[in-house]
């Protein structure tokens, strides 16, 4: 039987898929192999989606990236933090796409000026200025969606806590060594599970925890609440470009 979704209800789909993935994560190779297999038209309308053009499977590089990134995808979903695996892959792939365009930006920018332009296999003369254009375009295009499609997940898992994305300027520390220490606190919670599951659960600071933990006073760490908060879940969640922000 096949996986898609489409062939059955999303409830009972997305329960049998996340079986799957839990063979896979316990050593089944054949569960893996046949996830791969059946997921192959999701595969390519995701990558044909951010490239903005048909996929061929048997000629673009592309999809030979966007099936290794949904490979990792499945190695790497949690179904702990909430979001659909589709929706986890589907976004591991543009990262991975934007990771290929820049290194093959990066290559052309090392060949001369005399071989811009040169003939193809096929007689047809290329310009890889305009193909290194093209790349950087095509990376930058998915950045800026994946920018905007993590600021919305963000910004709902902050509606959780009673925190407005609007706040955010207004709650970060004025003093840099303020802002280090909150997001010092941030990172113990983020990485300690007991203290993760404990913020995620009862949406709120796990402060008698902490209290061992760091030499800030509970004063401070309570009237720095939400900003820890925020820069916690920026470490849970599935959120790699926002995460730049703060390190």
């Amino acid at each position: 039987m096949s996986l898609l979704p489409f062939r059955r209800k999303k409830t009972e789909e997305y329960t049998e898929l996340n079986e799957w993935i839990e063979r896979v994560k316990q050593g089944d190779e054949h569960a893996r192999n046949r996830l791969l297999e059946d997921y192959i038209p999701f595969i390519i309308k995701s990558t044909s989606q951010a490239t903005g053009r048909y996929i061929d499977r048997g000629i673009d590089d592309e999809f030979s990236v966007a099936l290794s990134a949904f490979n990792e995808a499945i190695d790497r979903y949690d179904v702990q933090k909430g979001a659909s695996f589709l929706s986890f892959a589907d976004t591991v792939i543009k990262r991975r796409l934007i990771d290929f365009y820049r290194s093959q930006s990066s290559k052309r920018k090392d060949i001369p000026f005399s071989d811009f332009d040169m003939e193809d296999g096929e007689d047809n003369i290329v310009n890889y200025i305009e193909v290194q254009k093209s790349m950087d375009a095509y990376a930058l295009k998915l950045e800026t969606e994946l920018r905007q499609e993590e600021i919305l997940r963000f910004t709902e898992m902050l509606s959780l806590f009673d925190i407005g994305m609007e706040e955010l300027v207004d709650l970060s520390p004025k003093h840099a060594d303020a802002r280090q220490n909150a997001m010092e606190v941030a990172r113990i919670i983020a990485e300690e599970p007991e203290m993760r599951d404990y913020l995620m659960e009862k949406k709120s600071l796990p402060l008698k925890m902490l209290s061992s933990r760091i030499a800030v006073s509970r004063k401070t760490v309570e009237r720095q609440r939400k900003y820890i908060i925020s820069i916690a879940l920026i470490l849970i969640g599935d959120f790699e470009l926002l995460r730049d922000y703060i390190q």
